[in-house]
């Protein structure tokens, strides 16, 4: 398990824990298990595994900074302001990709960026609890989730579906993309 992961993403989503509130430690691990499984799924260097970190804390956000189940586009500006504040205001496209395209139901075409699809596929293995994995070994998967618990994620969002379903019953899954 990535050392590295861990505080890049605690050091974005501090900032953050005062509007996640009780769902935090659920978030903070799926965004850690999202993206130690991009590791897992595909080798890969330094810099795209700090891209993935960002990406990774930042993908959901919106759900609490937007208090929206269409969260994608709201979760976007904090990473580009993220980027910019740390001088990483080129990876803008690349990180605003990953965020955008993670609830993608078919392969992205990755010929801009291989994170863009990885991370999808690493966002798919978590939400559906290692059901698809990609190769994956469930092994692995199993032990992610016994270092990193899911802590209620997947109980809160079913939790904001339904109320979010109730207000909006023609648009019960804004945030899923063909």
């Amino acid at each position: 398990m990535s050392e590295t992961y861990n505080e890049r993403i605690d050091e974005i989503l501090e900032d953050y824990r005062e509007v996640i509130g009780s769902d935090f430690p659920g978030y903070r691990n799926h965004c850690i298990r999202m993206a130690e499984i991009c590791d897992l799924l595909q080798a890969t260097d330094e810099e795209d595994r700090h891209k993935i970190a960002i990406a990774a804390a930042f993908h959901d956000i919106g759900l609490w900074t937007a208090n929206t189940l269409d969260y994608l586009p709201p979760s976007v500006p904090p990473a580009v302001q993220y980027l910019e504040k740390h001088g990483l205001e080129d990876w803008s496209d690349e990180v605003s990709a990953m965020i955008l395209e993670h609830h993608k139901l078919r392969p992205v075409d990755s010929a801009s960026s291989y994170l863009v699809e990885l991370f999808r596929k690493a966002d798919l293995v978590d939400f559906s609890k290692g059901l698809v994995r990609f190769g994956l070994s469930r092994a692995k998967y199993s032990r992610l989730v016994e270092t990193y618990p899911n802590a209620g994620f997947h109980k809160m969002l079913v939790r904001m579906s339904c109320c979010w379903f109730v207000r909006h019953p023609l648009n019960p899954l804004p945030m899923m993309k063909w």
